[in-house]
C-alpha cells in the first residue's frame, strides 16, 4: 500500500468541529471510519469557523502543502447564512477546483442545501450548483453535507434536535457520526482515484 495518502478537509465549521470535543468532530470521526474499512489515510483538518467560498479562495493556495494527495471541498454553508449572490458562489468554488486540479489533485466537493425560506427559486438555484460544479471538473460528489442526519431523521432513527446542537446549526456527535457513515464511500472513491494515479 505503500505511504499513507494525505486528504486536506477543506471546510467552514462544520469540518473545523465547531462545538464538539476533540475527538467528535467530523475529521477525527471520518478518520477512524475510514480505519475501521480498511483505508490508512492522514487527515488534516482544514476547517476554518465562519468561512467562506471567498475566504476559502484566499487560502487554498497556500493549505495545499506538498504532502497533500487529495482534497475534500466543504464550503458554501455561511454564503447561503449570508445570502451572498449565488454567482459569487459559484464563481468561487469554480476558481478552488480550478486551483486544486492545477496541483493535479483529486477531489471531493461536498454539497449544501438551502433551506425553504429563501424561496423556491433561490432553493432550486442553489442546490443545484454543487452537482453542476462536480460534473464540469469531473470531481467525486457527495451531495449533502448533512446527509447522513437527513437520512436518520427521515427513517425515524432520531429527530432533528437529537442530531443538533443547541445553535440548529452544527450538528452535534451523534449527527456527525450519522455524516461520516453517508460521507465515507465518497472518500474511499476519493482516495481510489488517489491510488489509480
Amino acid at each position: 500500500m505503500g505511504e499513507p495518502i494525505t486528504i486536506l478537509a477543506f471546510g467552514d465549521s462544520l469540518t473545523q468541529g465547531y462545538g464538539l470535543s476533540k475527538q467528535n468532530g467530523l475529521v477525527p470521526q471520518l478518520d477512524r471510519w475510514l480505519a475501521e474499512n480498511g483505508q490508512e489515510v492522514e487527515l488534516i483538518n482544514g476547517g476554518v469557523s465562519g468561512d467562506t467560498t471567498a475566504g476559502g479562495l484566499r487560502r487554498i493556495d497556500w493549505s495545499l502543502t506538498p504532502e497533500v494527495d487529495a482534497v475534500i471541498v466543504a464550503l458554501g454553508g455561511n454564503d447561503l447564512l449570508r445570502g451572498t449572490p449565488l454567482n459569487t458562489v459559484s464563481a468561487n468554488l469554480d476558481k478552488i477546483l480550478d486551483r486544486v486540479a492545477a496541483k493535479g489533485l483529486p477531489t471531493l466537493l461536498v454539497g449544501y442545501r438551502a433551506t425553504a425560506n429563501f424561496g423556491p427559486e433561490y432553493k432550486g438555484a442553489f442546490d443545484e450548483m454543487y452537482p453542476t460544479l462536480a460534473a464540469r471538473h469531473d470531481v467525486v460528489f457527495h451531495p449533502y453535507i448533512f446527509e447522513g442526519m437527513a437520512r436518520a431523521v427521515e427513517a425515524g432513527k432520531a429527530t432533528r434536535a437529537e442530531v443538533f446542537q443547541g445553535d440548529g446549526i452544527h450538528p452535534n456527535a451523534r449527527g456527525v457520526a450519522w455524516n461520516v457513515q453517508a460521507m465515507g464511500p465518497a472518500v474511499v472513491e476519493l482516495i481510489e482515484k488517489v491510488r489509480a494515479r
